[in-house]
């Protein structure tokens, strides 16, 4: 029965003005977000992304007092987000593309403020000194010529050239068949390495000018991605894949998803493989943040990452002969945010590493040689550290720092970990909360037995039975910390998280098996998603927790969660609305069987015969893992949150889940924000959804009349 939901909003904040407050949403959400850090190759300067209510403008810093400045002058909360930013080696310009979202997966840019005039993707470039930002092209994904007076970007499936400082328009560069992108520069900026995508196989190509024919490296049917040029120009590395073709494997089953380095001459295109990955399923590509994460590094030594030994690790091999691989990063962490110094010699990544037991759950800084087994942890203690990035002259590592109780803000550090300086603090707010919960880890275990992480948000000095909510993120490959996420979206949700606690909630969040930093069989477990929703144990046995705790009243237990969340969020309240009484679905999947999640490509082949030989099985499986069909145990309320131009998970989910809940009449709402996409872009939608899953938990957690 679905209930107007403003009315009910109203009345809610009404009563809620009897309780103590010690701070609002309002207050915080005000902080700045950073995003996009990024350096200079040849000197100390780096640019980032600070996003201030919805209002995204750049910032820089140079060397030698790192003092953020300004360079542009956005004013409007318009969703217009500001991504690909580069800063030409010399420093002199300051590149990025504005417009588009959720990693500009499609070319057609949202209107999430329904503008009638719409919106455009475009690629601007300003001078780093300062001045007005000129439009080089309507595209994304630039790439600046080393020689710094260029850029290199894909559109309409072609690569075009522009003059960085936007003195004539864009040019197609060359003419090729299939779908051409990822453009990657030779050292001396003269020569342009690019993948041509041609649907189930792929080439690395290399152009040089108009009157030398293309060159295509080792040529095969499998599909070939990432080119990185040797430092001498003379060779280049590149990732090799299977074709997209052959049998069709079990649904049910994992398959491995085998993948292979390769290096090719860049005069003759004689290529040869150097490493193939072990044909397991741990060995299969990885999939979390930068993929096989390659590098032609230093002293002849290829790096990149993989799962082979259980979590994402990072090796080098010889350029020349593979052989066998050198782990740089042991340990049980998994590297992200990888990086490589301006001479080659070391990377820095970001890791869920360190000496202390919590660490796990957090980010801190690895520092390792790319020739030898040597890592040094940069940076300890209970804060966190992510997205770094050497700066051009090798002396200073900036990225980006956040605590439990401070939001993430940009930082430097020399080279050896030491003295660190935070960048922009005065960007945030006076206004902003400083007695802020630190969250604490507690491990569960599921009935089968896995055991998985969550932490827990609990304010202290309030005496009785609490509600309690548990917070579900998304992904599923994703990691919530015991301190503010390096995510925007994840970063929103722990301000939520604060605002509850602080409103009276004990909050629980949990990261369910399926998520990433605790090795790859928690992160691929079997019967999982779609093939049995295995994962509901860990949400289950979380709410089962809550339960049992003196403090918490155990019929005020709630739920909410975004995306995968979402999905989690209503598989809870239609499986166990014994112990959930109510819940908030952001944007989540809730019928698996295609066509309604887009993903029929799961099952079966187009165009062909041959069919996937457990089809009947797994569409029956993908339907029983599904909340849509088990509305006739789901009793709680629930909210019902999407914005109807969402990319990642179709609006049809919620469309459809209202439509049953109608059917068996279950108590819903829902606010629907027309023109927006998954990730809200619009500061003021998170707002008022962050406001709304407040209100609605009220509603039915808390006591009449206070």
């Amino acid at each position: 029965m679905k209930q107007k939901l403003f009315p009910v909003i109203l009345i809610i904040v009404l009563n809620l003005s009897v309780f103590a407050q010690n701070f609002s949403l309002e207050q915080i959400k005000g902080y700045p977000f950073p995003t996009g850090l990024t350096s200079a190759a040849n000197t100390p300067r780096i640019a980032w992304v600070f996003n201030e209510r919805g209002v995204r403008n750049i910032y820089v810093a140079e060397a030698p007092d790192w003092t953020a400045v300004k360079l542009t002058n956005f004013t409007k909360d318009d969703g217009q987000e500001l991504v690909d930013l580069e800063v030409s080696a010399d420093g002199k310009y300051v590149v990025f593309v504005r417009g588009g979202s959720d990693g500009n997966w499609s070319d057609v840019p949202p209107i999430p403020d329904s503008m009638p005039g719409g919106a455009k993707m475009q690629i601007l470039s300003v001078p780093f000194a300062g001045g007005e930002p000129k439009v080089l092209a309507e595209a994304n994904g630039p790439a600046i010529s080393p020689n710094n007076d260029k850029i290199a970007f894909e559109k309409d499936g072609s690569i075009f050239v522009a003059p960085i400082d936007g003195s004539s328009a864009a040019k197609r560069l060359f003419s090729a068949r299939g779908s051409n992108g990822s453009p990657e520069w030779s050292p001396d900026g003269k020569r342009l390495a690019f993948v041509s995508r041609r649907n189930e196989h792929s080439f690395i190509g290399v152009y040089t000018d108009d009157s030398t024919p293309m060159l295509w490296l080792q040529p095969s049917t499998g599909r070939d991605l990432s080119p990185r040029w040797s430092p001498d120009g003379k060779r280049i590395v590149f990732v090799r894949r299977p074709g997209a073709a052959g049998e069709p494997e079990p649904a049910l089953k994992f398959s491995i998803n085998p993948w292979s380095i390769w290096t090719a001459d860049a005069i003759t295109g004689e290529g040869q493989r150097i490493w193939q990955s072990p044909k397991t399923l741990r060995g299969s590509v990885p999939t979390t943040l930068g993929g096989p994460n390659l590098f032609w590094a230093a002293h002849n030594r290829i790096v990149f990452l993989s799962n082979m030994e259980g979590n994402g690790r990072l090796y080098s091999i010889d350029a020349d002969q593979g052989g066998a691989e050198i782990l740089l990063t042991p340990g049980n962490y998994l590297a992200e945010f990888i990086k490589l110094s301006p001479d080659g010699n070391f990377l820095i990544v970001a890791g869920n590493a360190g000496n202390d037991k919590f660490d796990i759950d957090r980010r801190h800084l690895v520092k390792a040689p790319v020739d030898r087994q040597a890592p040094e942890i940069l940076t300890t203690g209970d804060g966190l550290e992510w997205n770094p990035t050497f700066t051009g002259d090798g002396n200073s590592i900036a990225f980006f720092s956040a605590t439990a109780t401070r939001p993430p803000l940009p930082a430097v550090i020399s080279a050896d970990g030491k003295n660190k300086r935070l960048l922009g603090e005065n960007r945030l707010p006076k206004e902003f909360p400083t007695n802020l919960v630190t969250p604490k880890q507690v491990i569960l275990t599921a009935p089968d037995g896995v055991k998985f992480h969550c932490q827990i948000f609990e304010k202290e000095g309030v005496a009785g039975k609490k509600p309690a909510v548990i917070y579900v993120h998304g992904g599923p490959p994703r990691q919530m910390l015991l301190g503010w996420n390096y995510s925007d979206y994840y970063s929103n949700s722990y301000a939520l998280n604060q605002y509850l606690a602080d409103q009276g909630y004990i909050v629980l969040v949990v990261n369910f098996r399926l998520g990433i930093g605790y090795g790859y069989e928690f992160q691929f477990p079997p019967n999982a998603g779609w093939r049995g929703a295995s994962e509901y144990q860990d949400i289950k046995a979380a709410g089962e927790y809550l339960q049992k705790l003196p403090q918490v009243d155990p019929k005020k237990i709630g739920i909410y969660g975004g995306s995968y969340g979402g999905f989690l969020t209503a598989m809870a309240l239609a499986k166990n609305s014994d112990i959930f009484a109510v819940g908030v679905d952001l944007h989540g999947v809730h019928d698996w069987t295609p066509p309604r999640t887009g993903a029929n490509w799961l099952f079966t082949p187009r165009d062909r015969f041959e069919t996937t030989p457990d089809l009947q099985l797994a569409m029956e499986t993908a339907w029983k893992s599904s909340p849509a069909s088990m509305i006739n145990t789901w009793k709680s309320p629930v909210l019902l949150i999407h914005g109807d131009d969402d990319r990642n998970v179709r609006f049809y989910h919620t469309v459809d889940l209202a439509a049953r809940l109608d059917k068996a009449e279950i108590y819903y709402e829902e606010l629907v924000f027309p023109d927006d996409v998954h990730g809200f872009l619009l500061y003021r939608n998170w707002l008022k959804a962050n406001q709304a899953t407040a209100n609605f938990l009220d509603k039915f957690l808390k006591p009449k009349g206070k």
